[in-house]
């Protein structure tokens, strides 16, 4: 239900030009689950890296002063690489225990590129 409801948002906010599309994710995380959050995203960047071609970019970072804050940022080339990453099978184990470690809502925007 959680995984469905980051569907849906995303799926309402989405729009792709020529570039594909950009997504930043800003996730602040109660300072006692940041270990566990942090082992839980290891495996989807490896999948989506191994499995996903048209998914450019994939990257999960951490705030260098302030442990608890961490971006996800993705890039790709178009709606049907973005659909294909949403299905991802990690997301519906990812998402619950994800947004259980979040101390603040999540801030997810979407970028177009500049070209």
């Amino acid at each position: 239900m959680l995984a469905l409801d980051i569907r849906r948002k995303t799926n309402l906010t989405i729009s792709f030009d020529a570039g594909g599309q950009t997504i930043v994710v800003k996730l602040i995380v109660k300072t006692e689950r940041k270990d566990p959050f942090e082992a839980l995203q290891k495996r989807p960047f490896v999948l989506t890296h191994d499995h996903e071609p048209d998914t450019v970019v994939d990257d999960f970072l951490r705030h260098r002063h302030e442990p608890n804050t961490h971006i996800f940022y993705s890039r790709v080339r178009d709606k049907a690489a973005f659909g294909t990453h949403q299905r991802g099978a990690f997301h519906d184990d990812l998402v619950p225990p994800m947004l259980g470690a979040l101390a603040e809502e999540m801030d997810l925007r979407f970028f177009d590129r500049i070209e």
